[in-house]
């Protein structure tokens, strides 16, 4: 996969010019109005001989490329088996045996995380067509319910604004921008957001202003309010009740009377790719939303805890223990 991404990266040019060619062929047709069906005949039967060509292509290119790899291999090894009695050659020969097992540390390393993205990714494909499948049937009912086809435009947002956010995570540099925020304005925020789910699933809301600002960023701040929230409306029935409150002087307290968190699920809640019970019997769950809200909160010096009673509520508590201070 990677040898064909670099074919891909080191021939762009080449498919450029491709798809130029295919442009300009379609302008001409349409220009002089030729038959569709000798366009397209000509079109597949380039793109077979391209594909032919390409192919034979990239097995030479991968050829090389593995004659290259078997070279330096044997070089490497070539250099860590020579024999040198002298002080000096026993400490060049301990450093290039530390040097090779950085590179294949680091190697593993890339592997690994490499397959733990494509893991999630995968996941998330399936979880993003859920609902766009919901919407094709709804789509295809004589009178669709807005609400409905709301509500799952909204899963899909979810679900595209968590994966951008794991990828900016993930990235050498993130853009948090720390300056004072009023917390009851990102918590409307965050409830705007979701406030046709609650109005869908008769769901009452109870929000008690904290009268609060922090010293965070604003944008982080609110996803992970929203995740906590998606999270509060998701394990919550129909009928149910959300209440955000403050508890003490800065502790933001999101509680729900939802099925609850497994006591054994809660010291593993923010473990990466986690789903716990509620997760298995959801089948939905990534086990990804809980581990961006910690690592998030870590970035932004904030304190996130849950508490939960199987059956009665889950508490989620955000601390906030930078400089603060009451709105008067």
């Amino acid at each position: 996969m990677r040898v064909f991404y670099w074919y891909c990266k080191d021939h762009i040019y080449w498919m450029l010019f491709l798809f130029l060619s295919f442009l300009i062929l379609s302008f001409l047709s349409f220009l002089y109005q030729l038959d569709i069906e000798i366009l397209l005949y000509g079109t597949l039967l380039c793109l077979f001989f391209f594909l032919v060509l390409m192919g034979m292509d990239f097995f030479r290119y991968k050829k090389r490329h593995d004659q290259r790899v078997a070279i330096k291999t044997e070089a490497i090894d070539q250099v860590l088996n020579l024999q040198d009695p002298t002080l000096a050659g026993i400490e060049y020969q301990m450093l290039l045996q530390k040097v090779e097992q950085a590179r294949l540390d680091a190697i593993n390393q890339n592997e690994e995380e490499f397959q733990e993205h494509m893991d999630y990714f995968t996941l998330w494909i399936h979880q993003v067509k859920l609902p766009i499948s919901a919407m094709q049937l709804l789509l295809e009912e004589q009178n669709p319910s807005k609400e409905n086809l709301k509500s799952q435009l909204l899963r899909i947002n979810q679900y595209t604004d968590m994966v951008l956010a794991y990828l900016r995570m993930n990235a050498s540099e993130t853009d948090f921008v720390f300056k004072e925020i009023d917390l009851d304005d990102a918590i409307r925020q965050s409830i705007r957001y979701f406030a046709s789910e609650f109005i869908a699933r008769n769901i009452s809301l109870t929000f008690k202003e904290t009268h609060l600002f922090v010293l965070s960023d604003e944008k982080w701040l609110v996803l992970v309010l929203e995740q906590i929230l998606s999270n509060a409306l998701k394990y919550t029935k129909q009928h149910g009740q959300i209440k955000i409150y403050l508890q003490g002087d800065r502790k933001l307290i999101i509680e729900d009377n939802g099925i609850g968190i497994q006591a054994s699920d809660l010291p593993r809640i923010f473990e990466k790719g986690y789903t716990g019970y509620n997760g298995r019997q959801d089948k939905k769950a990534s086990g990804l939303g809980l581990y961006l809200c910690k690592e998030i909160c870590q970035k932004l010096s904030c304190e996130i805890s849950i508490d939960s009673q199987p059956g009665c509520y889950t508490k989620v508590g955000l601390k906030f223990d930078q400089s603060y201070k009451t709105v008067r």
